[in-house]
């Protein structure tokens, strides 16, 4: 059986997702919470960058 690399414990089946750039084999649920949690980090940051008056783009 499968491992999630998430909660690591036995699954029947892993879902590929990338987060951050970077691809993760993760059960169903990881996944979710994985992909929820990224998309409110790229929230706050949009957030805490209008507050701060931040008009340039997000750079690397």
């Amino acid at each position: 059986m499968p491992t999630c690399r998430g909660c690591k414990e036995d699954v029947d089946a892993l879902v590929s997702v990338t987060i951050g750039g970077k691809r993760q084999k993760l059960c169903e649920d990881c996944a979710d919470r994985a992909r929820e949690e990224h998309e409110v980090a790229r929230e706050s940051e949009s957030v805490i960058q209008g507050m701060m008056g931040y008009r340039g783009r997000r750079g690397g």
